[in-house]
């Protein structure tokens, strides 16, 4: 029998996967770093993978303070332990990336604490919301997710072949996970609330590409 946990043991955990998502070599993959050649790539060239990255990367933050908000105030305890479980999933994501970005040289964004709060808030409302909002937030979220992949997918140049596996393997779990909230009985979201949330991931892509 799983044990139930209070709100306040719930605020706890989150408080603590919060912390192992924002501090610096903190989250640590379940799975091994997708591999491959490293790339030849020049310096300019180099600086504009390594934006990308950091795009991605608090991408990841964001998709685990969304997961952990709405754990936090979701209805259904299924709901809850898909959301955690989701969250969990998604921290090898953010490990890979921070590898990523270490291993060509440059930093993770330093806008990440503003952007979870912001994502912790609307993960948050939109559990309270109801199970199908929230479900359904997951898959427009995780749609956003994949377009934004594939878009650096064709940017990357084909020898950085590490780049290109992990986002590629992102690419596959993100899918999945759209697949599966929608399964669940996600509400399939209007093109109008759409367009809101991409003019929404337009502001953290255009920011944390350098900063």
């Amino acid at each position: 029998m799983s044990r139930q946990f209070s709100f306040l043991d719930q605020a706890l955990i989150g408080a603590d996967r919060s912390l192992k998502t924002l501090i610096k070599g903190s989250a640590r993959a379940a799975r091994a770093t997708p591999s491959g050649r490293e790339s030849t790539a020049d310096q300019q060239q180099r600086r504009h993978i390594a934006g990308l990255m950091r795009i991605n990367h608090t991408g990841e933050v964001c998709a685990q303070a969304l997961y952990q908000g709405q754990a936090l105030t979701a209805r259904s305890p299924d709901v809850k332990q898909a959301m955690a479980q989701s969250a969990v999933e998604e921290v090898d994501h953010l490990a890979w990336c921070e590898t990523r970005l270490h291993e060509l040289g440059a930093n993770t964004s330093v806008l990440n604490p503003l952007f979870y709060a912001a994502s912790f808030t609307i993960g948050a409302v939109a559990g309270a919301a109801g199970d199908r909002i929230s479900l359904g937030f997951v898959a427009a979220t995780e749609d956003q997710v994949c377009q934004h992949l594939r878009e650096h997918l064709e940017e990357i140049p084909a020898d950085d072949e590490k780049s290109r596996a992990i986002l590629s393997q992102m690419l596959e779990d993100e899918a999945d996970h759209a697949g599966k909230a929608l399964a669940a009985g996600g509400q399939v979201f209007p093109r109008p609330v759409k367009r809101v949330m991409t003019l929404m991931s337009k502001v953290m892509t255009s920011t944390t590409y350098r900063i």
